[in-house]
């Protein structure tokens, strides 16, 4: 199915005045670091839309899931997929290949009048390091590399979507993740991950923590260093949720608070500071599981309250110097 944004971003390598056909002058555009916030069109344009067209001038996006459903009153789509072109300029000092770059994008969109009144996009700019070679954090403990569409490839084109059966998907979802609040502080065991996964799940996460397969591979690679280093997390599940059909996508910011007073997330030393995490997930449910999971973390914002910028550290490691 095409979506607002999908016509929207059929405009990228066309004039920017086209914008206005979708979108509000007062749009509320958030992206990830280190864009961040930006307010009304020509911010858009500036900030966003330009870096993108010129780093890639053959640009195109490529999603492979698109979901739509009301949330509190108002319309919103989210979407993930990449921004593909040939890297041919500087994108926010990510050094250029000259070959093709596959950008992953994540985001949520708020509809009002069939236009884009706000939006929560996180772009992976590590996976874009490390595309590049330049990359000055630790390796994923998971799988890097281009991740994987829907198994089933229904993400765009879907058939027999029900109320029920979104409500189905919504409520596991919501179950889920109230589940992994339950965590005691000791073990992973604690949180009963099996009563909501199917045995073979497929986590699809950020560059810096990989893809998983498996509730053990996710506790290996992922939640065990993330739960270990912020004991105190919490999840605000209601920032953002929105479900069709066998769909659920929950998210937006800020969606997760902890403090990082234990190392080992990204081999990261302990900052003792309480963050605030900008987070987007995508789930697939087959029958009474889920099944597979789409994830997007701005990595690079929390290490910025960490007191690391990530892209001062990439420019110091490629030309040695700040």
């Amino acid at each position: 199915m095409q979506t607002i944004t999908d016509q929207l971003y059929q405009q990228l390598k066309a004039a920017p005045e086209q914008l206005q056909n979708f979108i509000h002058d007062d749009i509320n555009w958030h992206v990830s670091a280190p864009i961040n916030d930006l307010l009304g069109k020509d911010d858009l344009i500036c900030k966003f839309w330009l870096p993108l067209t010129q780093a890639l001038p053959d640009i195109e996006r490529k999603p492979f899931i698109n979901i739509e459903s009301d949330y509190q009153g108002s319309a919103w789509v989210a979407s993930t997929g990449y921004f593909v072109g040939t890297f041919t300029n500087d994108l926010l000092g990510i050094p250029a290949t000259n070959r093709t770059l596959y950008l992953r994008y994540t985001e949520l969109v708020q509809l009002e009048d069939d236009k884009i009144k706000e939006c929560f996009i996180i772009l992976d700019f590590l996976d874009a390091m490390n595309q590049a070679g330049v990359n000055p954090l630790r390796k994923s403990l998971g799988h890097a590399g281009l991740v994987m569409p829907p198994s089933t490839m229904d993400g765009l084109s879907r058939e027999n979507v029900t109320i029920a059966e979104s409500k189905k998907s919504q409520q596991l979802v919501v179950d889920m993740l109230e589940e992994l609040g339950r965590f005691d502080g000791k073990s992973l065991e604690s949180m009963k991950l099996q009563n909501y996964w199917h045995n073979d799940f497929m986590w699809y996460g950020p560059a810096g923590i990989g893809t998983t397969r498996g509730i053990d591979g996710f506790r290996a690679n992922h939640q065990g260093p993330f739960v270990f280093s912020f004991p105190d997390r919490s999840v605000d599940h209601k920032a953002t949720l929105i479900a069709d059909g066998n769909y659920v996508a929950t998210g937006g910011w800020p969606h997760m608070h902890g403090t990082h007073s234990v190392g080992g997330w990204l081999g990261l030393p302990p900052c003792n500071k309480e963050l605030s995490l900008r987070v987007m997930d995508i789930w697939r449910r087959e029958g009474e599981h889920l099944k597979e999971n789409w994830v997007a973390i701005d990595i690079i914002d929390m290490c910025k309250q960490m007191g690391l910028d990530v892209f001062a550290m990439m420019k110091q490691q490629f030309t040695g110097k700040i």
